[in-house]
């Protein structure tokens, strides 16, 4: 549906141009090439179909372009490789470390408790 708005946009933009390339702001283009007035629509009648041609387009593509709107794709959120990776990574390495080193080892006791221990150990 999302494509078929799109080329009737396509195609309404292209018949757009050739009929504002045919027009002339001093009343000349297509309506200057029916000289005779004896014409069947006659040359005013052809410039206000001309113009309510190219009102009609442009409306058709501004009406056009707002349904596309509601009608365009959605595409599910699609995890990247590199965040996942990145994720991964997280889990396993919480430092940040190179992989080809050790992380350092955390210990559940602080070092203020660690030092007086020692401090003890010297004084005996």
């Amino acid at each position: 549906m999302y494509l078929l708005f799109i080329v009737l946009i396509v195609v309404a933009a292209l018949l757009l141009c050739f009929v504002v390339l045919i027009q002339n702001s001093k009343g000349g283009g297509l309506a200057s090439s029916f000289a005779s007035s004896n014409q069947i629509m006659g040359v005013r009648k052809t410039t206000d179909f001309i113009e309510k041609l190219t009102w009609g387009l442009a409306a058709f593509i501004v009406v056009i372009s707002i349904a596309s709107a509601y009608v365009i794709p959605t595409v599910e959120a699609e995890k990247s490789v590199i965040m996942e990776q990145a994720i991964k990574e997280s889990a396993t390495n919480p430092l940040n470390a190179p992989t080809g080193f050790d992380a350092p080892v955390v210990t559940d006791t602080p070092a203020a408790e660690e030092a007086p221990a020692e401090d003890a150990a010297v004084e005996e």
